[in-house]
């Protein structure tokens, strides 16, 4: 299981004119190729006047899968770029449509990979980027005496606290990252004198804005 991957922050658009062109890009994360064909499905249905819509995606822990699709573009000038601005910043499962709505002035080659890599990274900006870490749930189980103390010491720490369970014994479900289970177990050991019940019930990931 991946520890912390780049992709995109929320399903975004944006649109740029280039000679006339209009480029519209639209993104969005996924998590299978279902799920990305099904959007570019929809983003053609949309814009089924345009003369192009041309996509490529990412997806996978190992980036296993990955397409690009022209849509009747000179054969590499559209899809190709668009997977290389994905796989310049890192992005995986993420899925990327341009529509193209030509205004009459011919771009070339060159200018077509230009364009549709600047149409990519124009929607990337508008969607923004997030890293997703994983973390463990660790739960702290102590007694009532060690409430006030032990919230106080989690909240002026780096760890975030999820919620705090009153049963028995007071329970406190924290998010640690996984690299940092032991170091986090040994803080609690210690400063409760061994009396802290440590066990990780669960394992997320968390989001952490980059653009």
């Amino acid at each position: 299981m991946r520890k912390n991957y780049l992709t995109i922050k929320s399903a975004g658009s944006n649109e740029i004119v280039i000679s006339k062109s209009r480029f519209i890009s639209n993104c969005k994360r996924v998590e299978n190729e279902e799920e990305a064909l099904d959007f570019i499905q929809s983003i053609k249905k949309e814009h089924h006047s345009a003369n192009h819509n041309c996509s490529a995606y990412i997806i996978g822990e190992n980036n296993q899968y990955q397409k690009a699709n022209d849509d009747g573009e000179p054969s590499g000038t559209a899809g190709v770029p668009i997977l290389e601005v994905i796989k310049k910043q890192n992005l995986q499962d993420t899925v990327i449509v341009i529509t193209r709505y030509f205004g009459g002035i011919k771009l070339g080659a060159g200018g077509l990979v230009r364009a549709y890599g600047k149409a990519a990274s124009a929607g990337i900006e508008a969607s923004g980027v997030v890293e997703r870490k994983l973390h463990n749930v660790m739960k702290a189980a102590i007694d009532y005496t060690w409430l006030g103390k032990l919230e106080n010491e989690i909240r002026n720490s780096s760890y975030l606290i999820k919620e705090i369970a009153y049963a028995d014994n007071v329970e406190f479900y924290v998010y640690v990252p996984e690299e940092q289970e032991a170091e986090f177990s040994e803080w609690l050991t210690n400063m409760t004198n061994g009396q802290v019940m440590i066990t990780c019930v669960d394992k997320v990931f968390r989001e952490f804005d980059k653009i």
